[in-house]
Parts: structure tokens; sequence; C-alpha cells
């Protein structure tokens, strides 16, 4: 049994990969109901990973942070670089900003530029994969895996069966 600690960290984060697959999911199908929530929720869950990674791991420390991120990176690919981490910290406020736009102006969120849309949701997935498979490690990596691989090709059916080009989150 693991200590509460390093439950709460792995746990929460295993959720987020959950709500976060699942609110795309929601997206890609039209259900703005449950794909808000889904999204929500998977944020907070995310958020409540970052602060048991920052108090648990890190104690509340950027450099020893940027050091553990620059030990992984150097890990798998050779290149001893905390810059990942100033990408951890984007992906937090563009995921924030993002729901909080859709609670705050769903009219506006929902009408918002396709580019816009592209962009974010481009981000965030590149950053979900990062982190939920090249960077985890068993368990974790085949979750992250298993919530990936089925969006990506829903995505891709999605794409290929329309005419304008990818497919843009219907919220």
């Amino acid at each position: 049994m693991m200590p509460f600690e390093q439950a709460a960290t792995v746990w929460s984060i295993r959720f987020a990969t959950l709500m976060y697959a699942a609110g795309l999911l929601s997206m890609l199908l039209g259900r703005e109901r449950p794909a808000r929530a889904l999204w929500t929720a998977g944020l907070l869950s995310y958020l409540a990973h970052v602060v048991f990674a920052f108090h648990y791991v890190h104690d509340w420390s950027h450099a020893r942070a940027a050091a553990e991120t620059a030990r992984q990176t150097e890990e798998l690919f050779g290149i001893a670089s905390g810059a990942g981490l100033f990408l951890n910290y984007l992906f937090t406020v563009a995921w924030t900003f993002d729901a909080l736009w859709w609670w705050l102006d769903e009219d506006g969120y929902r009408l918002r530029r396709r580019w816009t849309s592209v962009a974010v949701h481009a981000f965030l997935a590149f950053m979900f994969v990062n982190g939920a498979v090249v960077f985890a490690q068993g368990f974790s990596r085949w979750f992250g895996l298993a919530a990936a691989l089925p969006l990506f090709f829903l995505w891709l059916g999605l794409w290929l069966g329309s005419r304008g080009g990818p497919p843009r989150a219907r919220c």
C-alpha cells in the first residue's frame, strides 16, 4: 500500500487524465453540458495534483521541481533541461483560463475563432501526451495511453469524415 502523499499525488493526476479524456470525448461528440463539467473536474483534479506534487514531492521549491524536471528530461532525451516546468506552468494557466472562459462567457467561448480552439487544444493535447504518456511510468503510462489513443482515433475519424479540416470542439 502506498503512503497517502504518494497516493494523493498519483491518483489525482490519474483522475485528471480520465476527466481530461472524457471531457474531450464529450466535446468531440458535441455534448456541451457534460463536456464542461468533465473538463472542469479534470482541471480541479489536475490543480490538486499540482498542489500535492509541490507540497509532498518538491517541498514548495521551484528549484527542486526544475531539478527533477531536468533529471527526467535528461533520462529520456539526454538533455538536462528544466524548461519543461515552465511549459507545465503555461499548461496550468491555459487550462484554467480555458475552463474559466467557458464558465464565465459560454456564448463567447462557443463562438470563439477556430484558430483559438485549435491552438489551445493542440497545446493542451501536446502537454497531456507528454505528461500522461512520455514522462509517466508503469501503470500511469498505460493509463495515459489508454486515454489518449481512442481520442486520437476519434478525432482522426471526425477529421477524415469532414470536409472542413480538423474537427473543433463543438463547445
